[in-house]
């Protein structure tokens, strides 16, 4: 109450904040008079002009008035739209690094062009973000006209591209593309070989577009680049099998946290049933051996029980298809993680696809600090503006509608069943539909979207389905939401990027009924179209504008709120409503019992309803429990994320580092002296006696490892010897050896080959790292069982996990150095391959999983190192090419396998085919 007066009295916060912006605002409007002046060719000298002052040591903030004033007098210009003044404020939010609430309609894809053309002028590259690959493209080409017009370069990051247009992508001032492309581009540079083949620049400034269902959403998603695994697919299908012989005490589920498990006679029946069909042996589920049916078996729970065909995906051309819960659209090509998906496809009886491993991963939330300087724009901010600023560091403005906000937000009415819902919702639908009043039907699945639309057709009432199953057609249907009478149905109205506009988007349908028409038929066509939106729009005004009809509460207020925020756009009239049930998934789940027994005493009849402001504070309520429990959820994910992000940000900076330095002889000597150092410390323990020393074992080691014969045991019999001394021969040894291979070799082979065996093997060792730190945080939450902090256990696991990981790639270059052996003298023609995945680029846990470009196995090939012998060098004239074999200088007879050794399967087969060994001699084996 207090607060409330204060409010009043000062301003609020955001008020006082927005005041403070609005002297800049009338600044730029004082240049416009003297821009219109200006030809074209004055107006893009600007930008120079810009980019000259800051070389000289001014700031962007010292350019912000006159770079706004110049790209709103290009909008002008190139799209015939001026920014209005509370656009400008949003700009000068964004360049601010803040996320800019502006609600739907009011221009937001024009506001970015502010801050993005101020960022791009520093010549870093400024990224615009958005949700799906059609707004990417929409914006870069219609946005881009203003850029283009002041001298910038503009380009589009698409699904699929190839690496080189990627690389001029991203070196163009201003990117468009989406948050998974950006993100798996991140992934895939750091598991590239060379400084040339990576395709992102140093991160500079991006905006997120629907920057609330990106860093909010789908931050609970990590994005996974991964690669198969052996084929498990018969174990799926026998797990499938037993789910349906469950009854339903033999499993219990907790809708609020999505959980499904097994109850102990549910554990027993799967015992039972596993052994009649000899899926396991002795033991329990729950043994070490059985482990693997144990995940599969939850799997195929998950499945059946917690996923529902045609509301968390759909069967299409023999595949399951992931739909998206915050947009409904299809996602093909991503795919459940962790043998899930693999689950759902022997549910369906589809064709079963292999798992995979993790080559490289990172969340949203990570991927996105990145950035030295962020902003987001979105319709709905301010409901988690607190996670934005505690995750982010990002804070939020609220600003003003260009026109006053007439929309008329009704109470909630709620229904006892779903059935009386529903024939009041299709009864309010028949009213609108009769007085022209245009309807947008919200739903929170393709299956209730399908419900909806069939009691319509009962009813005789003419409508479209917006979902996953008419996705080309998205645009077009959105455009002409709002023409007279229009009933449209919308799964979820988040990032569509098309407003609705009342009596029809007039361009959109110029665009489609004039096709194949004359220059003169169109254009009269033309004029007719759009008089005749004028006039529907004047019709629809009467009716009361565009209706929005929740048909259920969504678990989060701002999704409720972007279906709400598509009616009074731009000071339209309009009006919103949801209609409930006690059957609803919110609803039940959330104490609907103690409602359902108020209302019953109430005397509520079938068909009535209740309406009451008290029944939305208590949903709201509900609501935010469901956020809070959401945020703990994705604050949980980020702190365990956080401890790979740590490793994971040493591992990429090495990488890079690797690749910039021409000659790492230095780091390679000081891992072979480490690795010496840990053997001597492991054998020859400091302050144990002699007799305690385990020298035969020591010079084992040494041949293994180091490639030396020494007589170590004969150093022992000398008097005095330490430890200290042992370990200071061994390396002096070794780097004789070194130095003679260098020699013999010549420096600059040796470089090169040092520094594709180290990239090599840190690659090799991560991704066994990975696949290790997966398997730890699948078990780490059992030691809460054991009163100990799980993410405590992580974090120390983890660290000494990845100290044990780069002793093992110390070790494992020393090795592969002192063994190989060299040919030819051409560093140019190395056969050292680094072959990239058959990547599979997924998002974690809830989901989803992009299919990438079809390449080679992940396993990355080091010819000849494993063991295996190449074929001689042929005796023709000019440069042999480069060969590596084993020490032993074993020769290959191209008839005889048993001469040939290990053979790495990606490796040229021994026998002359010209195939990969894999594929020729390894497949008959």
């Amino acid at each position: 109450m207090i607060g409330a007066l204060a409010s009043k009295l000062f301003g609020t916060a955001n008020d006082r904040f927005l005041k403070g912006l609005r002297k800049q605002v009338e600044q730029i409007n004082k240049l416009e008079p003297e821009l219109e002046k200006l030809s074209d060719t004055d107006l893009r000298a600007r930008t120079d002009w810009f980019k000259e002052r800051l070389s000289k040591g001014e700031t962007l903030d010292d350019l912000l008035v006159e770079a706004f004033a110049t790209v709103r007098e290009a909008a002008k210009r190139t799209l015939g739209q001026r920014h209005f003044d509370v656009q400008l404020l949003g700009g000068i939010v964004l360049h601010k690094g803040m996320i800019s609430e502006m609600k739907t309609g009011e221009g937001k894809t024009l506001v970015s062009t502010l801050a993005v053309y101020l960022n791009a002028l520093a010549g870093h590259g400024a990224h615009v973000v958005t949700v799906n690959d059609y707004l990417a493209e929409r914006d870069a080409e219609w946005m881009g006209s203003i850029y283009r017009f002041l001298g910038l370069s503009v380009d589009c990051i698409k699904n699929g591209l190839p690496d080189a247009e990627r690389r001029n992508a991203y070196a163009c001032d201003v990117t468009y593309g989406t948050n998974n492309e950006f993100g798996f581009d991140y992934l895939r540079d750091n598991m590239k070989f060379q400084l040339e083949e990576m395709v992102q620049r140093d991160f500079f400034f991006a905006i997120v577009d629907e920057v609330d269902s990106i860093l909010i959403d789908e931050a609970r998603t990590p994005l996974i680049i991964s690669g198969p695994t052996e084929n498990t697919s018969s174990l799926y299908i026998s797990a499938n099998e037993l789910i349906p012989h469950l009854g339903a005490d033999d499993y219990e589920t907790d809708e609020k946290a999505r959980a499904v498990n097994l109850t102990e006679d549910g554990v027993s029946k799967v015992e039972e049933l596993a052994r009649q069909r000899d899926l396991m042996g002795e033991g329990s589920l729950f043994d070490i051996d059985n482990v693997g049916l144990l995940h599969h078996v939850n799997q195929a729970l998950r499945a059946h029980k917690l996923f529902q065909r045609d509301r968390d995906y759909i069967v299409k051309d023999g595949k399951v298809v992931i739909i998206d819960e915050f947009t409904g659209r299809m996602m093909e090509g991503r795919r459940f993680s962790e043998g899930l998906h693999q689950a759902l496809e022997a549910k369906e009886g589809v064709a079963i696809q292999n798992e995979n491993q993790t080559l490289a991963s990172i969340t949203f939330q990570n991927y996105f600090r990145l950035y030295p300087k962020l902003s987001g724009m979105t319709g709905t901010a301010m409901t988690e503006a607190g996670e934005f600023a505690e995750i982010y560091g990002l804070e939020c403005a609220e600003v003003p509608t260009n026109k006053p906000m007439v929309r008329k937000d009704l109470d909630d009415v709620v229904y006892r069943t779903a059935k009386e819902k529903y024939d009041a919702i299709v009864e309010r639908i028949r009213d609108c539909h009769e007085r022209q009043q245009p309807v947008l039907v919200g739903t929170v699945s393709i299956d209730k979207s399908e419900q909806v639309s069939d009691l319509l057709k009962k009813a005789n009432i003419p409508h479209k389905v917006l979902n996953a199953r008419y996705h080309e057609q998205e645009a077009y249907i959105i455009g002409q939401a709002g023409a007279p009478g229009a009933v449209t149905i919308a799964t979820n109205m988040a990032g569509r990027g098309t407003d609705i506009q009342l009596g029809g988007n007039p361009e959109m349908r110029v665009e489609q009924e004039t096709q194949g028409l004359s220059e003169a038929e169109a254009a009269k066509k033309a004029e007719e179209i759009r008089k005749d939106c004028a006039d529907n729009a004047e019709v629809v005004r009467q009716a009361g504008g565009l209706f929005v009809l929740g048909t259920e509460r969504h678990e989060s207020r701002r999704i409720d709120n972007q279906l709400r925020g598509r009616s009074g756009r731009q000071g339209d009239p309009g009006a919103s409503q949801f209609f409930l049930s006690l059957e609803d998934d919110l609803m039940r789940i959330f104490g609907s019992e103690r409602m359902d027994s108020m209302l019953g005493k109430l005397g509520l009849e079938e068909g009535e309803a209740i309406t009451h402001r008290w029944v939305n504070k208590a949903l709201e309520k509900a609501q935010s429990k469901v956020e809070g429990r959401n945020f703990e959820i994705r604050k949980n994910l980020l702190k365990f994320d956080d401890v790979m992000n740590d490793q994971r940000k040493v591992i990429y900076e090495q990488r890079r580092e690797l690749m910039q330095t021409e000659d790492v002889s230095e780091t390679v000597t000081e891992m072979r002296h480490q690795t010496i150092e840990d053997l001597v410390g492991k054998y020859v323990p400091e302050k144990a006696y002699p007799e305690q020393w385990e020298l035969g074992t020591l010079g084992e080691e040494c041949r293994r490892v180091l490639a030396l014969d020494l007589p170590i045991q004969d150093w022992a019999h000398e008097e005095g010897i330490a430890d200290q001394e042992i370990q200071d021969r061994i390396v002096r040894k070794s780097d004789e050896h070194m130095a003679e291979k260098a020699a013999n070799y010549g420096p600059e082979l040796m470089r090169h080959v040092e520094k594709q065996i180290v990239l090599h093997v840190v690659d090799k060792k991560w991704k066994e790292h990975l696949l290790n730190l997966d398997h730890l945080r699948h078990g780490i939450g059992l030691r809460a069982f054991a009163q100990r902090n799980p993410l405590h256990e992580y974090k120390q696991e983890a660290f000494e996990m990845f100290q044990t990981m780069l002793a093992a790639v110390r070790e494992e270059v020393t090795f592969l150095l002192s063994h190989v052996e060299l040919r030819a003298q051409d560093p140019e023609q190395a056969t050292i391959q680094h072959e990239q995945p058959a990547m599979t680029e997924s998002r974690g846990d809830a989901a989803m999983a992009e299919a990438a470009a079809d390449a080679s196995e992940p396993e990355m090939a080091l010819a000849g190192v494993s063991g295996g012998a190449q074929p001689a060098a042929p005796a023709s004239g000019g440069a042999a090419p480069q060969t590596v074999r084993h020490a032993s200088g074993a020769q290959v007879d191209p008839n005889d396998p048993s001469t040939w050794g290990k053979v790495g399967r990606n490796q040229p087969c021994p026998c002359g085919s010209g195939q990969k060994y894999k594929h020729c001699h390894g497949k008959m084996q």
